[in-house]
């Protein structure tokens, strides 16, 4: 996993009868993201074909003025004419980052401030023994900032899937509402493909038995499709391409996370840092969320507020 310009995606709407009377304030610049206030109400560019160019620009008065004459053309005035590529959205986007130790102490207070994210996936361990060093501290950190959290597992092909399982439930303490945990699959280890799936299918299914969520699957969008496509596509997908395009799979498969830059910059984290777009609606993230019953809150590693 890695960490650049955020673009927020969006599907073309229209929207009627709006005023030019705009106020614009800026929102989350290092996301290259930008919101619109229209007589009280969030009007959000989120068009990445024919908009998303415009944030690539470093000279930032330039970007705005683009912007704004861009807004000016695009929403129509009280005539009744209909407006293209700006719209009133029916869900708000969800933005997060994923960290490890690589972005070193990370002042989530900062973070939650001056770049407010809605969701954050940390490395907790990776094969059958290590565990990252700053994942207590990330962890714990989310959760006293209220920040949805997730904790992923690096997986070593040429590790056993049971221990590795084993390892990662050992060391995550899990609280209802945290993301489902997060299997990144990336790298061979020079072990043949089939292999690599059986053990992987262990994790997830050992993962899945004692937690009672579905794992989500970690990976970029060659690997993927080269590798995992076909084998694994009942579980959640979270998808890493770097581009202003979207990821599109083969299968047709949906993904539910994109990762689609590693080279953020966050105020409060030193280093560039990976950032991610969810592509539903709250109430659709909290789906994906881990909500125990009795019993498996009664597991080792699980506790309950």
């Amino acid at each position: 996993m890695h960490g650049g310009l955020c673009l927020s995606k969006m599907s073309n709407g229209k929207c009627s009868r709006i005023s030019r009377a705009l106020t614009l304030s800026r929102f989350g610049t290092n996301y290259g993201y930008q919101k619109f206030v229209v007589k009280g109400l969030i009007v959000q560019l989120k068009d990445f074909d024919s908009v998303s160019r415009l944030f690539l620009r470093p000279d930032k008065t330039y970007m705005l003025r683009i912007l704004y004459a861009f807004l000016l053309f695009a929403i129509a005035p009280n005539t009744g004419e209909q407006a293209e590529h700006v719209s009133l959205p029916k869900s708000v986007i969800l933005r997060g980052v994923d960290v490890s130790h690589h972005q070193k102490l990370i002042a989530w207070d900062s973070v939650a401030t001056k770049e407010p994210i809605d969701f954050a996936f940390v490395k907790a361990t990776e094969g059958g023994d290590f565990v990252d060093s700053l994942f207590c501290y990330n962890w714990d950190e989310l959760k006293r900032l209220g920040i949805r959290r997730g904790a992923y597992h690096f997986f070593r092909a040429y590790g056993c899937g049971d221990e590795q399982a084993a390892h990662f439930l050992s060391q995550v303490e899990m609280m209802p509402g945290d993301l489902a945990p997060v299997l990144d699959i990336e790298i061979l280890d020079d072990i043949a493909p089939e292999i690599m799936l059986q053990e992987a299918k262990i994790w997830l299914e050992v993962v899945e038995r004692q937690l009672g969520v579905k794992p989500i699957i970690y990976s970029n969008q060659h690997f993927y499709e080269r590798y995992l496509s076909g084998h694994l596509d009942h579980y959640p997908l979270w998808i890493a391409r770097y581009s202003e395009e979207k990821p599109f799979l083969t299968t047709g498969k949906n993904w539910e996370f994109w990762q689609f830059s590693n080279e953020g910059c966050i105020e409060g984290i030193c280093k560039k840092v990976d950032l991610n777009v969810f592509s539903g609606t709250p109430e659709m993230l909290d789906r994906l969320c881990w909500y125990p019953d009795l019993e498996q809150a009664e597991a080792p590693g699980i506790s309950l507020p």
